[in-house]
């Protein structure tokens, strides 16, 4: 039996666990997804050496970058971003290659496009963390020009406190890759003149617990078009399985 897993720390309760064991029933797969809870990546070689059934692996929080260090193959749009949620975990003898890819930029990419007008040429990227290089790289690829907004004085970022009414009316189009506004801190939102959104406004929030986040409502209120991150979740897991798959 195949066998796939999430390597990450701490792991609760992991989207991709119920989501691919679910496809395996359904679909008649013979494999199984498992969690790797490893306290360090560096226990990535024994959870390999233990599980020589393993064909696929997708990685989380804390080791996106961290699990670079151990790959044979880096794809270019995951060396350009710097981290890599995805390995496809190949077996040559008694020899394992590991190839690291990234499904963030193919899950947004693919969620957010039918989203776009022409008058959207611009993006505000709230917050630095992991996700938001691969939204950064995702926006130019669609051909928008992008800006970072940090709580904090940053080079090339602008902060929350001096994004003006003109600022979001000519950056129309705004994603979140805070935890602002996550179960169970659902009354929190970032710092952003609402008022001067309407119509032509897009707000993309990489959360999706709560389904509609207050960020989404505030600027729904103002007639923005809204979208959660579940569409990209279910975006990435397909993408996870063409990489493990790809010949």
């Amino acid at each position: 039996m195949d066998k796939y897993g999430l390597i990450g720390y701490p792991l609760g309760h992991s989207f991709s666990i119920s989501y691919f064991n679910q496809k395996f029933a359904d679909e008649g797969i013979d494999a199984v997804y498992e969690n790797f809870e490893i306290a360090s990546i560096d226990l990535l070689p024994e959870v390999l050496d233990m599980n020589p059934n393993l064909k696929g692996l997708n990685v989380t929080i804390p080791y996106k970058q961290k699990v670079m260090q151990f790959l044979d193959n880096i794809s270019p749009e995951a060396r350009a971003i710097g981290a890599v949620n995805v390995i496809k975990v190949k077996h040559e003898g008694k020899n394992i290659k590991l190839t690291g890819y990234n499904s963030d930029v193919i899950g947004f990419t693919k969620s957010i496009e039918p989203m776009l007008e022409r008058f959207h040429k611009k993006a505000l990227i709230l917050g630095t963390g992991g996700a938001s290089k691969a939204i950064d790289y995702g926006l130019k690829s669609l051909g928008l020009e992008t800006v970072f907004v940090s709580r904090y004085e940053r080079p090339d970022t602008i902060q929350f406190e001096k994004i003006t009414p003109e600022v979001v009316q000519e950056y129309n189009v705004i994603v979140n890759c805070t935890p602002l506004g996550m179960y169970p801190h659902t009354d929190e939102c970032p710092l952003l003149p609402y008022e001067a959104m309407d119509n032509r406004t897009i707000l993309y929030d990489l959360i999706y617990n709560p389904d509609e986040t207050l960020f989404m409502k505030r600027g729904a209120a103002k007639g923005a078009n809204v979208k959660n991150g579940l569409e990209m979740l279910l975006l990435q897991a397909f993408a996870s399985w063409e990489f493990w798959h790809e010949k």
